[in-house]
C-alpha cells in the first residue's frame, strides 16, 4: 500500500509544529524537522506497550534515571494490562490521540492506516547512526513492505544477531519430580504423561494442597502460547503464527488442518479424560494461573518462561527453587523434532515508532539512538557500573550479592535496578555479540547463565548430560535457514476482508479447541471435524492463498528483489 496523502499530509504538519517548536524560520517545504542540537534539557514522552510490563517503576529505577541523567528524557509510559493493547491501540487510531512514542505489535498496521505513523527513514539516516550501526545489514528489512518503502517503526521485539544460549520454552517438569524419579527420559508424549503420572500418584497432595499434574493458561491471547502453539512444536514445524508454511513453496495452511496436530490435541484431551490436565484450564485467568504455579503444586506446564517467570520467582523467593522447572523438547513421536532454534535471521517487523503527535521527533530519535549505542547497550542489558557490574581484568562481572538478588528476587530486583526493563523500546544486540572491548552486550552467555542456574537446575542438568536447557534440543544446524523469518510478524493491511476473515477463524479456533479437548474421547473427532468445516466456511481457504501471496512478498522484499 503506497503511502497515502494522509500521511503526508499529517507528516507535513508535524514538520511545521517542529519548526515552530524550535524557533526557526525555515520554511515548511524542509524535508525534515530541524535539529536543534538539545540532547540534554528535560523533556517527556509519552509512550505505549502492546506488552505488559508489571516491574515498570517510571524510570525512577536506578538504570532509568541514568538514562535522563543521559539524554534528558523521561517516559510517560502506559502498558497493556492484556490483550495486547489491541482495544486500546484501536482507539487510537479512531480518535487521532496518539501517544509521541509506541510499540504496537502487529497492531502498528491500524496506525499506519490513519496517518499515524512518521516515515523515519530521513530521521534515522541523519541522526541516528548508532541505530544504523546495530542493523547494519539488516536496513534493507526495515521498510514496511514492498509498495510502501517508507520505515514506521524501529524493530526492537527481535535482537540483531542473536545466539540463543539456554531453552526457555518447551515442555516444563518441576525438579523436584525429575529428581524422585530419576531423572527419567522425556522425549514423547507419553515419556512426559508418564512422569507426571507417577509423581501425582504418590503425591496426591504438595503442602497440603491437591497436586495439579499440569495446567496451560488460556486467558485470551495467552491461549495461543501454551495451547496451541504446542502443537506445531511438538509435530515438527517451526514458529509461523497461525500457519504453517511450507518451506519448499510458501504455502500457507492454518497450522490446525494438519493430521498430526490433530493427534496432538487429541492428547491433550485424554489427559483432560484422565484428569492429569487442570479442569480449570480454560476458565481461569493468567494470574490465577500464576498463582497456582508460585504455590508449588503443579507439576507440569507447557509454557515459554516469560509466562510464568513471576510465579517462578516467587518460588526461589519463598526457598523453593526445586519446584521451578525444567526445558525439554517434546514432540507426539521421536521421528519429529522440536523446531525452537530454527535460525529465522533478522526478524524485523514489531518494534518502536515515532507518531504525528510528537513535536520534536528529531529528539525523539535521538533518544531512541542513545539506546542503541553501545553506551546504551551495556547500561540496559548490565545496569550501572560499581552498582550491577565491575570490570575486573577488563572484563564485565556481576557481585555474587548481586546475582543472588538477580536470579532469587527478580521481580524486586528487576523494578528497582530497571535492568531488562528497555530492551523493547531499544534497537539492540543479541545474545552472543560481542561490543568493542571484548564484552557480550548481554548477561545471557553460557558461563553467566550456568552462574545463574539454581543448585537444583543445574543437579537435573548434570543427570542428563547438559550444561544448559539448549543442549537437550535440536540445534540450528539441524534446519535450514527460514527465507521469510517467521510468518507470525508479516503485518497485515487493517481493515481488509483477509483481516475479518482472520479474526472469524479465530473465535472459531478459541471456542472449537477447548470443546475438542474438553469432550469425551468418543466426541473427539466429530468436534475437530466440526472445526475444520467451520474454518473453511469462514473463509480460511480463501485467506490461505492471501497470506501464501504475504508469505512470498516478504521472501522477495528480504532478497532485495
Amino acid at each position: 500500500m503506497a503511502t497515502s496523502n494522509k500521511k503526508k499530509a499529517a507528516f507535513l504538519a508535524l514538520i511545521v509544529a517542529s519548526l515552530v517548536v524550535a524557533g526557526c524560520g525555515s520554511n515548511s517545504k524542509d524535508a525534515t524537522p530541524v535539529d536543534t542540537g538539545d540532547t540534554t534539557s528535560p523533556m517527556t514522552f509519552s509512550f505505549f506497550g502492546a506488552d505488559a510490563s508489571p516491574s515498570w517503576n517510571k524510570m525512577q529505577d536506578e538504570v532509568g534515571k541514568v538514562i535522563t541523567e543521559k539524554t534528558g528524557v523521561t517516559l510517560n509510559a502506559e502498558y497493556a494490562i492484556s490483550g495486547g493493547g489491541q482495544d486500546k491501540i484501536s482507539l487510537m487510531a479512531a480518535s487521532g490521540d496518539y501517544p509521541d512514542l509506541i510499540y504496537a505489535k502487529s497492531d502498528v498496521a491500524k496506525l499506519v492506516d490513519a496517518g499515524a505513523m512518521l516515515d523515519l527513514t530521513d530521521l534515522i539516516e541523519e541522526h541516528a547512526p548508532n541505530i544504523k550501526k546495530v542493523y547494519g545489514e539488516y536496513m534493507d528489512r526495515l521498510p514496511y513492505s514492498n509498495e510502501d518503502r517508507a520505515i514506521y517503526v524501529i524493530p526492537t521485539n527481535a535482537a540483531v544477531n542473536q545466539t540463543s544460549f539456554d531453552a526457555t520454552g518447551g515442555f516444563e517438569i518441576q525438579h523436584e519430580v525429575l529428581k524422585e524419579l530419576g531423572y527419567p527420559e522425556v522425549k514423547t508424549l507419553q515419556d512426559y504423561e508418564k512422569v507426571l503420572q507417577a509423581y501425582y500418584d504418590k503425591h496426591p497432595t504438595i503442602d497440603g494442597q491437591p497436586t495439579i499434574p499440569l495446567t496451560l493458561d488460556a486467558d485470551d491471547w495467552r491461549i495461543m502460547i501454551t495451547v496451541t502453539n504446542p502443537a506445531f512444536y511438538s509435530t515438527g514445524a517451526p514458529d509461523d503464527g497461525e500457519y504453517y508454511i511450507d518451506p519448499e513453496t510458501f504455502e500457507a495452511q492454518l497450522h490446525y488442518k494438519r493430521p498430526e496436530e490433530r493427534e496432538y490435541f487429541r492428547w491433550l484431551n485424554h489427559m483432560y479424560t484422565i484428569g492429569l490436565l487442570d479442569k480449570d484450564t480454560f476458565i481461569q485467568k493468567s494470574d490465577q494461573y500464576k498463582s497456582k504455579i508460585s504455590s508449588g503444586r503443579v507439576l507440569g506446564l507447557i509454557d515459554q518462561e516469560w509466562g510464568y517467570a513471576d510465579a517462578e520467582n516467587a518460588l526461589k523467593s519463598a526457598g523453593k527453587p526445586e519446584r521451578t522447572y525444567a526445558h525439554f523438547p517434546v514432540t507426539i513421536s521421536e521421528e519429529y523434532k522440536d523446531h525452537t532454534f530454527v535460525d529465522t535471521g533478522f526478524l524485523s517487523g514489531w518494534g518502536v515508532g515515532i507518531t504525528t503527535a510528537t513535536k520534536d521527533p528529531v529528539r525523539a530519535i535521538k533518544f531512541l539512538d542513545y539506546l542503541a549505542s553501545d553506551e546504551g547497550q551495556v547500561l540496559i542489558n548490565w545496569g550501572v557500573e560499581g552498582k550491577h557490574y565491575n570490570v575486573v581484568d577488563g572484563k564485565r562481572v556481576i557481585p555474587a550479592d548481586v546475582l543472588d538478588q538477580k536470579n532469587n528476587d527478580k521481580t524486586q530486583f528487576t523494578k528497582t535496578s530497571g535492568i531488562e526493563l528497555y530492551g523493547n523500546i531499544s534497537a539492540h544486540y543479541g545474545d552472543g555479540v560481542l561490543d568493542p572491548t571484548g564484552n557480550y552486550y548481554t548477561t545471557n552467555f553460557p558461563e553467566q547463565i550456568v552462574a545463574s542456574y539454581t543448585e537444583a537446575e543445574k543437579e537435573s542438568l548434570k543427570a542428563y548430560n547438559a550444561t544448559t536447557w539448549k543442549d537437550l534440543f535440536p540445534t540450528a544446524e539441524d534446519f535450514p535457514v527460514k527465507a521469510y523469518g517467521a510468518a507470525f510478524n508479516i503485518t497485515v493491511e487493517e481493515g481488509s476482508n483477509y483481516a475479518v476473515k482472520f479474526q472469524k477463524t479465530q473465535d472459531i479456533i478459541r471456542k472449537r479447541i477447548p470443546e475438542a479437548v474438553l469432550s469425551t474421547p468418543e466426541k473427539f473427532d466429530a468436534v475437530y471435524d466440526a472445526m475444520l468445516v467451520e474454518l473453511d466456511k469462514a473463509g480460511a481457504v480463501e485467506m490461505e492463498k492471501e497470506y501464501t501471496q504475504l508469505v512470498k512478498d516478504r521472501v522477495d522484499l528480504w532478497s532485495g528483489k
